[in-house]
């Protein structure tokens, strides 16, 4: 007959579970955060304080987040939850860049070129519908990986106030004189009708002597 000897140890006791089940178990930490508001109330409770402002360059909107997007975030995430737990009003606003070869290449998968199947007016909304969609499944994902942020309103570079912004910021820059003039090509596709990114840009090497070269004339007589 064995003797149970557990009963008699004074062992300490955790409210831990035992597994940590993070798969099951984050989900529900975050949706109790949203629920709490914590975001909000990390911000009412340091209002006044000195502000520490983070600003963040914002991803593609364009397909799932990967290892590269989560190292981003999480460090920044880090950063700004160490300044707030130092004293400082840290918040923090993501943001989306909208514009860009990336949705316009999977929007054409979709609905073909501008100018073609749709007009460019229809492509350009397409963009926008197609923008948006990938904001919402980066936002969930970000959520899920524990960042805490004002996700309810962040910055979208195709927002029309951004814009707007953007064009007020470069009159300033005119006026103060910061601006240079000077000739840059453009190089434009004929087939979509709109000016191409560098990336789509090929160069081809190409040999021939039919070439004029001109020498400057060091004799005249």
């Amino acid at each position: 007959m064995t003797t149970d000897y557990k009963p008699t140890l004074n062992l300490p006791e955790t409210g831990f579970a035992m597994k940590a089940s993070l798969a099951t178990r984050e989900p529900a930490m975050v949706a109790a955060w949203q629920e709490k508001k914590l975001y909000e109330k990390i911000r009412e409770a340091r209002r006044g304080a000195p502000k520490f402002i983070l600003h963040d360059g914002p991803p593609y909107a364009n397909g799932d987040i990967h290892i590269g997007h989560a190292v981003n975030k999480i460090l920044k995430d880090i950063i700004v939850k160490s300044k707030t737990l130092s004293g400082f009003d840290a918040p923090y606003v993501p943001g989306w860049d909208c514009h860009g070869l990336p949705i316009e290449l999977n929007v054409e998968k979709k609905v073909g070129k501008p100018g073609q199947k749709v007009s460019a007016k229809e492509f350009r909304q397409h963009c926008r519908d197609y923008a948006l969609t990938q904001v919402d499944r980066q936002r969930d994902a970000f959520k899920r990986l524990g960042v805490l942020g004002d996700w309810d309103n962040p910055y979208l570079t195709m927002s029309f106030g951004q814009e707007a912004g953007n064009i007020r910021t470069l009159g300033r820059i005119a006026a103060n004189g910061h601006l240079h003039k000077g000739y840059k090509p453009v190089n434009w596709c004929l087939d979509c009708g709109s000016a191409l990114a560098e990336a789509e840009v090929e160069y081809e090497d190409k040999s021939s002597d039919a070439i004029d070269v001109a020498f400057p004339v060091t004799r005249n007589d």
